[in-house]
């Protein structure tokens, strides 16, 4: 089962305004930022690392490696596997990666709602610009 992302097709126009991205930073690069945090919740919904890199259309080897890379850069595994047993492997999300999900989200939020407003106010210029007169 494939999901809809929750951003625009990079095919469909956007209307001109701010648009940005945001990320965290770690020792490695990029340690936390939109699709790991994606990434983080479809692997607590599916519990398994193979299904949620399926659900996100992207590799198990590319979702494993995010994984691991955030892993590595944290004070605490985010997220851990289990090996073998009836139903076999799996994967979760732990305590920590939850917050850091958590932290994640609310820091977009934030920003989008930054985003909204310099968008206001670009909007507002344009108007102005756009009612001037040609001298």
């Amino acid at each position: 089962m494939h999901r809809k992302k929750n951003r625009p097709d990079k095919k469909q126009e956007l209307p001109p305004g701010c648009r940005g991205r945001v990320w965290i930073d770690g020792s490695e690069g990029t340690f936390l930022g939109y699709g790991r945090a994606v990434l983080l919740g479809r692997i607590r919904e599916y519990g398994s690392i193979t299904k949620a890199a399926r659900s996100m259309g992207m590799s198990y080897r590319h979702a494993w490696e995010l994984a691991d890379s955030m892993n590595r850069q944290a004070g605490q595994p985010l997220v851990g596997t289990s090996t073998g047993g009836r139903g076999g492997g799996g994967a979760y999300v732990t305590s920590e990666g939850e917050r850091a999900e958590k932290l994640f989200w609310q820091f977009y939020e934030d920003f989008q709602e930054f985003l909204r407003k310099e968008d206001r106010k670009l909007k507002a210029f344009g108007k102005i610009m756009t009612n001037r007169k040609e001298l």
